[in-house]
């Protein structure tokens, strides 16, 4: 009997999220968080996997935006520093709370996990967790995945070639600086994935894909319901279009069991309340390591409560019990097993391939926003390991097994994983106005490349520049922010800033002139992709008689 495939992918990303002027800034802290809560406990979890011999397998999507952040000097010092607060901060915890025995067990629980995690972090993985993912990708346990070099929701971006040639060429050459100790294999086209932002497809994007070598990509479930011809099998098997991109969809219920806001798993009373936090309930003296000038409160780490209320809704929310959440995320381990091997069953009375179920979620689903998520991953592989009817395979694994003549030829529908499952999340009301800007500078960009297609010194860092900045402007996360009014004021600064940057440079293009001052300073702070080229942005051909000008000035 074929043994059906269950198929976990997880996609790493963060905006930039960098403020060198503000020693403490609150943005920043979504990027602690992450690796404290997610990418540190999945490493950790791959370690002890390997141990004990459990044959895991799964995949990452690593955007170029969180390797650059992993590697930022002037980050990783901050965060070493946060976790430090963390620290200082839970040892004054065990002792206020050393009257009451069940808050200084949750009190020495949550300070022994942030001390484990600084040393993991400083001596086993030596300050470098993409180097440490990067080994268990060599060892064959964890496939990793490119994607857009700004998380770009690219379908809006398909009526200027240049740009998308922009974002897949700047991608590729910031994950081959990343993983240059890992060949990929390039005699099979399955082999090398890339995830796209947002789960945002459209058909234009099909040649870009071939164009770089990339062999498959995941779409949402609805993209091959709704695909010409419809899929036959649905998600439970590749197709591939008309120009040989192969493509997996994601499972729409494994999906909802975890993050459905009714029934996933997530949500179970049991688990830690990730929203409640003492740096908000305590006197403002007693958190001090957390207070600064850029506010007078935030998260400390410290949660105690868990999501469920008490008998008496009118005391409020229980304790959290650490055992219990890890015994309850056993238990939906194997349910989440059971259920996929019911859908297996119930597929192969209309297909005898081998059936795949692609799990693909955001990362920081498994430790951020779900405390025990990790917990669930390694319940998971273990309790997988013991079945019959299932194993573990990366995406590319499961491709080169299949015999590419099986699959349906397709052409997927327009979709993404956003509000109602087209575009609405980054084109309404509270987002629209950009765009005519971003449309405006991406021109200016493009004519600027063709114009200055061999420059140097000052000349070309500005171009660069340039080209960082419009990028940057071209974020996923600043018009999702807006529509979900999650800090919103912040990601309409930071597309305003990267446009007005941009226009800067482009006018001290044409007057020749530059404040040097204000330049080297916009250098040192969006310094993502430091070996970029602005000439990803040009035509194909170089327009004829392109203008030679004159050497610029500097202020």
């Amino acid at each position: 009997m074929k043994r059906s495939v269950i198929s976990i992918v997880l996609n790493a990303h963060v905006p930039f999220v960098r403020e060198p002027k503000i020693p403490d800034a609150a943005e920043e802290r979504w990027f602690f968080e992450s690796l404290s809560e997610t990418y540190l406990p999945l490493l950790e979890m791959f370690d002890r996997l390997d141990a004990d011999h459990v044959p895991f397998r799964m995949a990452l999507s690593l955007s170029p935006i969180f390797c650059h952040l992993c590697k930022d000097e002037l980050l990783l010092e901050r965060y070493l520093d946060y976790t430090d607060r963390q620290i200082e901060f839970g040892a004054g915890e065990i002792e206020r709370t050393k009257g009451n025995e069940v808050l200084q067990h949750l009190a020495k629980h949550f300070y022994d996990t942030a001390l484990e995690r600084r040393i993991n972090f400083t001596e086993r993985y030596e300050k470098n967790i993409i180097g440490a993912l990067d080994r268990y990708q060599r060892k064959g346990r964890l496939e990793l995945l490119n994607t857009a070099a700004t998380y770009a929701f690219l379908p809006f971006y398909t009526s200027w070639p240049e740009v998308i040639q922009a974002q897949f060429e700047v991608a590729v050459s910031s994950y081959r600086r990343c993983f240059s100790s890992h060949e990929i294999r390039q005699t099979d086209a399955r082999s090398q994935g890339f995830w796209l932002p947002e789960l945002g497809w459209t058909p234009e994007l099909e040649r870009f894909f071939r164009a770089y070598n990339f062999g498959y990509t995941i779409v949402d479930t609805h993209a091959f319901a709704l695909s010409k011809p419809p899929a036959p099998y649905g998600s439970f098997y590749p197709a591939r279009t008309p120009r040989g991109l192969l493509l997996l969809a994601r499972d729409y219920y494994a999906h909802k069991d975890i993050v459905d806001s009714e029934r996933g798993f997530l949500h179970d009373g049991v688990y830690r309340d990730n929203y409640e936090d003492v740096g908000y309930e305590l006197p403002v003296d007693m958190i001090r390591p957390f207070t600064s000038a850029a506010q007078a409160r935030s998260a400390t780490g410290y949660k105690y409560h868990a999501l469920g209320y008490s008998t008496s809704r009118k005391a409020g929310k229980p304790l959290y019990d650490p055992e219990k959440a890890a015994q309850k995320a056993r238990e939906q381990a194997i349910t989440f097993l059971d259920r996929r091997v019911t859908q297996f069953n119930l597929a192969a009375k209309f297909m005898d391939e081998t059936k795949i179920s692609l799990c693909a979620y955001n990362a920081d689903t498994f430790g951020r926003f779900w405390h025990e998520g990790t917990w669930f991953l390694e319940a998971l592989f273990r309790e997988g390991a013991k079945q019959e009817t299932i194993q573990f395979m990366t995406p590319s694994e499961y491709l080169f097994k299949q015999n590419l003549m099986d699959f349906e030829v397709i052409m997927p529908s327009f979709s993404s994983e956003g509000a109602n499952g087209y575009a609405e999340t980054w084109l309404d009301a509270s987002n629209d106005w950009m765009y005519r800007h971003v449309a405006r500078s991406l021109e200016r960009m493009i004519e600027l490349a063709d114009r200055f297609p061999n420059e140097s010194g000052i000349k070309e860092r500005l171009l660069n520049q340039a080209a960082r900045e419009i990028l940057l402007a071209q974020t996923s996360d600043w018009a999702k922010m807006l529509y979900k009014k999650e800090a919103a004021g912040y990601a309409r600064a930071e597309v305003e800033m990267s446009l007005r940057n941009f226009t800067t440079i482009y006018e001290a293009l044409a007057s020749n002139y530059i404040s040097t001052e204000w330049f080297t300073t916009l250098e040192r702070r969006h310094n993502v992709f430091p070996h970029i080229n602005y000439r990803v942005f040009r035509h194909a051909l170089p327009p004829r008689g392109a203008l030679i000008e004159a050497p610029l000035h500097e202020a």
